[in-house]
């Protein structure tokens, strides 16, 4: 997501995940003694799933914030999204970040507690120290020294990539999905893979990115054959049919598209008109790659829930319908109470405010509605 300072082959298999799955009670074998231990649920892609991302969870939970269940009993935050009918967690992935939140031992964390609930895991590399999106893609800190050397570039994301993803399995977690690089719209990692700047088109810029962004799919594809590699780009209501053009006449290789669509956020369109552009282009784009498209984020304004369950049940209906489209992912909607992170404060920046939770910290009905389409 851009943020600002006011602010498979698929396996399409039947699976039940969300209220309507098996008490705990009846996932238990005998161990051989009094005591018995649950076993975790298995895994499984449906042609369509709801997500979310909830990078945000260990600082919120480390800031004393607790979370709530339809019911108003304090709990689990991943079993509280497997109880609303949510199927996978999304993840960011940054190098050297501040505090390690989001950092490779975060992450693992956070996608063993996903998967022990039943949920799908989603990897997002932003290949820098913080947010990577349009506006910026800043090199870590760690790379630095590297800057203008393609290959030793593609060595630091193919040994990032593979390091982070090494680390998964073994902790026992088999992603399904990962993006290589988060909204990648003008390349990733500049200048070293960027493609335009204020004086126009970068020579050479869509062959830098490719080389950075195919060390990560190789990378990915070598830890798990089977995982679905993704490009990702903000703004699914734009026609985005020359970029991924000019991305595979560059070599660029992908399994499926990644988008972000923020209907309220839209210049000069209703959030009716962002929703329907943005059908229609996943449409197209679906079509001219033959591949699904995933919404990997989306997002409604904290300020009217009510209006927000209006547009998330409007678009959720029509892009799972159009059949080009494998899941939709809410941006953390766990955000409640004007809570944000500790940099936030120190950039001067305001609270997200497009947390999808209740001011007690429960799913509020708008988010709910991810289960009920």
């Amino acid at each position: 997501m851009k943020l600002n300072k006011t602010v498979f082959t698929i396996l399409a298999v039947a699976v039940v995940v969300g209220c309507g799955k098996p008490d705990a009670n009846e996932n238990k074998q005998g161990s051989g003694s009094d005591k018995e231990e649950e076993k975790t649920p298995e895994v499984v892609v449906k042609p369509f799933m709801t997500g979310a991302d909830v990078s945000w969870t260990s600082e919120m939970e480390a800031a004393g914030k607790t979370f709530k269940g339809t019911d108003g009993k304090t709990a689990d935050l991943f079993a509280i999204l497997s109880d609303c009918g949510v199927d996978a967690v999304r993840l960011r992935v940054w190098v050297g970040p501040t505090g390690g939140w989001s950092g490779k031992d975060d992450v693992v964390k956070l996608a063993k507690r996903a998967t022990e609930k039943g949920l799908a895991v989603m990897v997002d590399f932003h290949y820098s120290d913080f947010f990577a999106d349009p506006s910026r893609q800043t090199v870590p800190e760690a790379w630095k020294a590297d800057i203008g050397d393609i290959s030793k570039m593609a060595t630091h994301v193919k040994d990032h990539t593979t390091e982070v993803l090494q680390a998964l399995k073994a902790a026992g977690v088999t992603p399904k999905w990962v993006q290589i690089g988060n909204e990648t719209r003008n390349g990733m990692i500049w200048p070293s893979g960027q493609l335009w700047n204020d004086k126009g088109d970068i020579a050479g810029g869509w062959q830098n990115f490719v080389n950075l962004y195919n060390a990560g799919y190789n990378a990915a594809k070598a830890v798990f054959s089977n995982i679905l590699v993704m490009p990702h780009l903000n703004n699914a209501f734009d026609d985005n049919a020359w970029w991924f053009s000019k991305f595979k006449a560059a070599g660029g290789k992908m399994d499926m598209i990644a988008l972000s669509h923020y209907p309220q956020t839209v210049t000069g369109k209703t959030w009716q008109q962002a929703n329907d552009l943005a059908v229609s282009r996943i449409q197209a784009l679906s079509a001219a790659n033959s591949c699904k498209v995933m919404v990997s984020e989306v997002g409604i304004k904290a300020s009217d829930l009510a209006l927000g369950k209006q547009i998330l049940t409007d678009f959720i209906g029509k892009i799972k319908s159009s059949g080009s489209c494998s899941g939709i992912f809410y941006w953390e909607p766990e955000v409640y109470g004007g809570w944000k992170p500790a940099i936030y404060t120190t950039l001067g920046w305001n609270s997200y405010d497009m947390g999808c939770f209740t001011a007690q910290g429960a799913p509020s009905d708008a988010f709910l509605t991810l289960k009920n389409n």
